[in-house]
């Protein structure tokens, strides 16, 4: 049997694998699931298309419903552009109590401290099995994750619930938003810019479409939470990246933007998608059509993360609580992939080690006292589990 690392030292070897999205996942998936098979736990691996990215599920105790998922992605945020003052792929630990490190709080800690548990999981006369759950692209859209829950339908497990160790600093979180993203891809008809007329504007067409977001944001904004438990206390519609055109004297014949909605769990947000798609393709395409045929807008949706909708004092609520030892459950605006749990049936709960505020951040960090927090997490579960 291999040896057992700590936490900090799993962690460490987490990071040290460059799994941001755009690259492929597989060399920190085959580290772990030879970790595991070096301890006698089989793993099955749930690949992509390309064959390049792998989810990875694993069960350790005994075989059957009612067992517990620890769920958490193994894909990061870029670093490019980012002013890291330490190796983003080595973790540094500082004498500030900080591990700093690309994906130390978003969201590995969870994960190493899971691998860490590892053998105090097979010492454990466990009633009902703890299953690990590693999943690709969450940042991109909460992509693997959906291959993952199949496999799980496929292979008949009923799982009583799922915790995703997203940061929360060890609080529970029982409800967050949803997330739609899409994209935007306007064709121009190009002409001298002294000739207006002449032609259309693509960057022209994409500032008139992301008015009518502003607007249709502002409108989510007076449409607010009456319960005050998520900030803002309203659902959000904003554009967040754009480009096109050629030069400054030319009508630009390309231009391409994106935008998301974040939308509170009882908001019905196809609502806000449908009019913008009506303005664009309705009204506005139609008229720039009339003066260039070859005109388009094509919109396409990326992704699309459902909310986690809070079930007060449910069994998975209460049962993370006295986990987490915690009296109440939070609402956060940022998505995770605990929607997709809940909708596939599997109770979900978003509970893990870091401040998300850190997440995406450069020079991200955990602080150190955060892994003795999430170990004591974990060892309430065996015992709830063999109690």
């Amino acid at each position: 049997m291999t040896s057992r690392l700590s936490s900090t030292d799993m962690l460490a070897k987490l990071v040290s694998f460059d799994t941001t999205s755009r690259y492929s996942n597989l060399e920190l998936i085959g580290f772990v699931q030879d970790y595991l098979n070096a301890h006698g736990i089989a793993s099955d691996l749930v690949h992509d298309e390309t064959g390049k990215k792998a989810n990875l599920w694993a069960t350790i105790g005994p075989a059957g419903d009612g067992g517990v998922v620890l769920s958490g992605h193994t894909d990061v945020v870029p670093v490019d552009g980012q002013p890291w003052d330490t190796d983003p792929f080595v973790l540094t630990e500082k004498d500030d109590g900080r591990l700093y490190g690309r994906g130390t709080c978003d969201m590995k800690a969870f994960s190493a401290v899971a691998l860490h548990m590892l053998p105090e999981f097979i010492a454990a006369p466990l009633k009902a099995p703890i299953h690990l759950a590693l999943s690709y692209d969450e940042e991109v859209g909460c992509i693997g994750v959906h291959g993952l829950v199949d496999h799980i339908r496929k292979i008949g497990v009923k799982p009583r619930l799922a915790i995703i160790g997203e940061p929360t600093m060890m609080r529970v979180v029982d409800a967050h938003k949803s997330i739609r993203s899409y994209s935007v891809a306007i064709t121009g008809h190009e002409a001298h810019s002294s000739n207006v007329h002449k032609g259309v504007s693509a960057v022209m067409v994409a500032a008139e479409l992301i008015g009518k977001i502003a607007e249709i944001g502002e409108r989510l904004r007076l449409t607010g939470d009456d319960t005050a438990r998520f900030d803002p206390p309203f659902s959000t519609m904003i554009a967040n990246t754009i480009g096109g055109g050629t030069a400054q004297n030319i009508l630009a014949r390309d231009c391409r933007f994106t935008f998301e909605i974040r939308g509170l769990p009882q908001n019905d947000l196809d609502k806000a998608y449908e009019e913008f798609r009506a303005f664009a393709l309705e009204s506005v395409l139609p008229r720039i059509k009339a003066a260039a045929p070859t005109a388009d807008i094509q919109i396409r949706r990326r992704a699309y993360s459902p909310p986690l909708k809070a079930a007060p004092g449910s069994d998975a609520e209460s049962f993370v609580m006295a986990l987490a030892e915690r009296n109440a459950a939070e609402a956060v605006s940022y998505g995770t992939e605990a929607g997709i749990f809940q909708e596939a049936g599997i109770p979900a709960i978003v509970c893990g080690p870091g401040d998300i505020a850190q997440a995406h951040q450069p020079n991200e960090f955990l602080d150190k006292a955060q892994i003795p927090l999430c170990e004591a997490f974990m060892r309430r579960l065996i015992a709830r589990l063999t109690a």
